[in-house]
């Protein structure tokens, strides 16, 4: 069988875990459409009758290294490079932006197959310029392929499997074949409340806010959950709390239902938000709050 891991880059916001969560045909990472939505490494596992490939969900690339979580973001994206057999760089349409130019040099380094996906297609009215910026992109870069689809449609998504498993190595399975991530549900659960957050606060969403869960109790007919939403300034905690604590009531009634979905069982989840002044720009509290990736 083939089996190997796989790494999925690209900029910020271009749909890599969209992408992650329709190969897999389950949601494991969450989404937005927020930048830098996706803080951690995460490992999607993806069994079939080919083999298995575990695809490794980042953080988007990016110039801005001015706080301490952004330089965590870039540290886990690049080090993904690191012992994976394939990588799959996922653009935004059909252009190349300014960091491209640097994730070029990092995949010359890294000397590995890679494939790129242009994702977004189906909103390309001009079909022959899918041919014409491919022709443009194999001259930059020895693309070991080249695949026009889109994450959100499923576009081409059972070509590009095909073409993964085939440059994965021979190897036994890694992972059993009813695993599909390496994350507990504890993680996935206040990754959750943080998509739900996301989407209800939308531009009003404090770029400083991050959860922990401080404690997860299974029981026998129902999973407690008791999580903290740590800002970084009091006016933040106001906006998550929202006009008479309507705007928490609705993340967590949002965040219940999908966690209960994904555990198969019924939740009681408690939030509670509190300031923690300074944890984005600041290595040793980014370590307590899980950030070691």
């Amino acid at each position: 069988m083939n089996c190997g891991f796989v790494a999925l880059i690209g900029r910020p916001n271009v749909g890599k875990s969209t992408l992650m969560n329709h190969l897999l045909k389950q949601k494991i990472s969450i989404t937005s459409r927020k930048p830098q939505t996706t803080r951690h490494r995460i490992l999607g596992i993806n069994t079939t009758a080919a083999g298995q490939a575990i695809y490794m969900d980042t953080p988007g690339m990016h110039n801005n290294e001015t706080r301490a979580l952004n330089r965590h973001l870039n540290r886990t994206a690049e080090s993904t490079l690191l012992g994976v057999d394939v990588i799959v760089w996922l653009i935004d349409g059909l252009s190349w932006h300014e960091y491209d130019e640097v994730i070029f040099k990092k995949l010359e380094q890294a000397g590995l197959p890679v494939i790129l996906a242009v994702n977004k297609v189906d909103k390309v009215k001009e079909k022959d310029a899918i041919l014409t910026f491919f022709d443009t992109a194999q001259h930059r870069f020895p693309f070991q392929h080249l695949v026009p689809i889109s994450a959100l449609k499923g576009t081409n998504l059972d070509q590009l499997e095909a073409l993964v498993f085939a440059l994965l190595p021979e190897n036994e399975l890694i992972y059993p074949e009813d695993q599909v991530t390496d994350r507990p549900e504890k993680f996935l659960a206040a990754e959750i409340v943080r998509e739900k957050l996301t989407r209800r606060l939308g531009a009003e969403l404090p770029y400083e806010l991050t959860v922990e869960i401080e404690r997860y109790e299974e029981l026998p007919t129902i999973t407690k959950i008791y999580a903290i939403i740590w800002v970084e300034r009091t006016t933040q905690k106001n906006i998550v709390i929202g006009k008479d604590g309507e705007m928490l009531k609705k993340v967590g009634t949002d965040a219940r239902v999908d966690i209960e979905k994904l555990i198969g069982q019924k939740v009681y989840l408690q939030l509670w938000v509190k300031v923690k002044r300074g944890w984005s720009d600041n290595e040793r509290a980014l370590q307590s709050l899980g950030f070691n990736d």
